[in-house]
């Protein structure tokens, strides 16, 4: 390989901003004491609450599309601010057969090494029967693994056949979602969490399923992924070339037909259930109900790495059942790949990007501990933010006189009486890691009425939501700090977004709701350095 192809793909990084990335990835690997020195202590504290980064939608080696060790995603986490983490395989039949006490074992020596500083998480990527991919997030304890391999083994659509989506499908979900609240309330196990993935993707998570999770297990099933990970999937060759969360496929067989074409599509990065005001997440929020996002990397490997999975490494294409040793070992037969070799050149092909790099999930807890995010994150006390937009959020809606209360909460107030918006934003002092510092160009307000629950259980709407108040910013450094002020006559709820302003347009019900928000992103041309949004959960009101 020449100097010139070189300097021409290292040039292609830095302007994509990943330069870096690779070297970075294979530090991670060769001096792992090297790699997590830098992280400090976890956690910052603002508004009463230890805010901690994380991601709930990590693979390892024990993923059939995947190659890092469970140690090396939490290095790479470190390495880039994060103080949680989940790590989700892929629910399968190589997985339950082979794996699922071996990564929980690797995780447990993860947390050993690193839990003074990271939080790791056993998960899952489950197959929801009828439906596409959530996490599963369990709380440690003794029977972590046996319970995980036995939900798998009862309730995973792969394991099942249980893919299409039929009404005995979604029921066994239900059922599923049933049986994860009651081993929680009967303490089999310590806490679960449940998040659709990539919602949209497929168009394959109806609303009416949606709703169906969330009733039947409403403090297990807390929210979806708002933003998925896969964002350097958008850009150009020699990139992937395909889109952001890879969101670039169509409705298929099982897909709900009531979606349009642009929900399967990102916009700002951003899920469209999410991005769209009045849409349906406010849909559902409308009901006056926790419906919470987050975002993740859905970290397989990362756009730049210098290290593949051994299979490429013997010039094979494919990976769960090519043999990747002497003896004829695939991952279908051993539940696991070896650990990730040195490529010797950047590999910008590669869909994502680094745990904590680029999309973060802030959640506000009451100190450090595997319950204290669990608690936080069911509250909703979580922000959301891409490319290190913002380094700091509090949101608070409070009465005359009143502290308030935070992302999550609930204000109860008089009928007709004025309530405050007051959102502080920490503005970032320090490059991301594409080498840029992001600039916050507009805050919007979102205001939405609570009106009940839904006639129509696949219901795509909330029309009396919308943008109450913009601000359009010139300050750089330093805290900001916006206030609204509105008169309140029945429940609503608040949220707030924010944008670096490079693409904005009307939203798809028009001005009058939405008159700046996220674009539809193009396929193959969309650099998610150069679009970069945060999202912060809701603050209900209830009137009296």
């Amino acid at each position: 390989m020449t100097d010139d192809h070189l300097t021409g793909r290292r040039g292609f990084l830095r302007g994509a901003g990943l330069a870096g990335a690779g070297a970075a990835a294979s530090a991670a690997l060769a001096a792992p004491e090297a790699a997590a020195a830098s992280a400090s202590a976890p956690g910052r504290r603002r508004g009463g609450y230890l805010w901690l980064a994380g991601d709930h939608h990590l693979h390892s080696q024990y993923s059939n599309d995947a190659m890092f060790r469970v140690a090396d995603q939490v290095r790479r986490g470190l390495a880039h601010g994060l103080a949680w983490l989940a790590i989700t395989d892929h629910g399968n039949v190589p997985f339950v057969t082979h794996s699922v006490e071996r990564v929980n074992a690797d995780i447990r020596a993860a947390r050993e090494e690193y839990g003074d500083r990271m939080l790791a998480f056993q998960g899952l990527e489950w197959n929801i029967p009828g439906a596409e991919h959530t996490t599963l997030m369990l709380a440690p304890g003794r029977s972590e693994a046996a319970f995980l391999r036995e939900f798998i083994a009862n309730y995973d659509a792969r394991v099942k056949d249980a893919r299409p989506g039929t009404p005995q499908n979604e029921a066994l979900a239900v059922e599923a979602l049933r049986f994860l609240r009651d081993a929680v309330r009967r303490r089999r196990i310590g806490d679960a969490l449940v998040l659709p993935n990539h919602p949209s993707r497929q168009g394959i998570d109806s609303p009416h399923e949606i709703r169906a999770w969330r009733d039947a297990a409403p403090e297990i099933v807390i929210g979806m992924e708002g933003a998925p990970g896969h964002q350097a999937a958008g850009l150009p060759a020699p990139a992937m070339g395909r889109a952001r969360g890879l969101y670039d496929g169509g409705p298929g067989t099982y897909s709900f037909p009531g979606y349009p074409a642009e929900s399967y599509r990102t916009h700002g990065g951003f899920d469209w259930m999410t991005a769209t005001v009045g849409g349906l997440w406010d849909s559902l929020l409308a009901e006056g109900r926790p419906w919470w996002i987050t975002a993740t990397s859905d970290g397989h490997q990362a756009c730049g790495d210098w290290v593949k999975n051994p299979v490429d490494a013997l010039d094979q294409k494919g990976y769960d059942d090519k043999p990747y040793d002497a003896e004829g070992h695939t991952f279908n037969n051993t539940g696991r790949f070896p650990d990730p070799v040195n490529a010797g050149m950047p590999i910008t092909a590669y869909s994502s990007l680094p745990p904590g790099a680029y999309s973060k999930t802030w959640v506000g807890a009451t100190g450090y501990g595997y319950r204290q995010v669990m608690d936080a994150m069911r509250a909703g006390r979580m922000w959301v933010c891409h490319g290190d937009l913002i380094s700091g959020l509090d949101v608070r809606v409070r009465a005359k006189g009143g502290r308030g209360v935070p992302m999550g909460g609930k204000l109860t107030a008089r009928r007709g009486s004025r309530v405050e918006v007051v959102i502080e934003i920490a503005l970032t002092k320090t490059p991301n890691h594409a080498g840029l510092l992001p600039e916050l160009a507009r805050v919007d307000l979102i205001m939405g009425t609570v009106t009940g629950p839904a006639a129509d259980r696949d219901t795509l709407r909330a029309p009396g939501t919308r943008v109450v108040k913009s601000w359009d910013l010139d300050q750089r450094a330093g805290t900001l700090t916006l206030r609204h002020t509105v008169d309140v006559d029945g429940p609503c709820y608040f949220r707030v977004r924010g944008g670096d302003g490079r693409r904005t347009a009307p939203g798809p019900f028009g001005p009058d709701v939405d008159p700046a928000g996220p674009v539809m992103d193009v396929l193959g041309k969309a650099d998610p350095w150069e679009d970069l949004w945060f999202y912060a959960n809701p603050i209900f009101v209830d009137v009296h």
